[in-house]
C-alpha cells in the first residue's frame, strides 16, 4: 500500500485539511497509477480525491480515542 502516507489519527494534533487531501491524493494515485490524470481521466482522478477525502474525514470523526496513542508510522 502507500507508505508515504502517514497516520491522520492523532489525539494531540488533529489532522489538517491539507494532511486529509494529500493522503486522500497518495491514495488516488496509487490505486489508479497516475501521478498527473490525462485531460480525459483528470475530472473522475479529481472527485475520486475528493471522494476519499470526504470518507477520510468522516471516518476520523468517528473514531473512538483508545487509552494510548497509536503507533507512529
Amino acid at each position: 500500500m502507500c507508505r508515504s502516507i502517514k497516520t491522520l489519527r492523532n489525539a494531540e494534533v488533529p489532522a489538517s485539511e491539507e494532511d486529509i487531501r494529500a493522503a486522500a491524493l497518495q491514495y488516488v494515485r496509487k490505486i489508479s497509477g497516475y501521478r498527473k490524470p490525462s485531460k480525459v481521466n483528470e475530472e473522475a482522478f479529481e472527485r475520486a480525491v475528493e471522494e476519499v477525502a470526504r470518507a477520510t474525514r468522516s471516518l476520523l470523526g468517528q473514531l473512538k480515542q483508545a487509552s494510548h496513542p497509536p503507533h507512529p508510522n
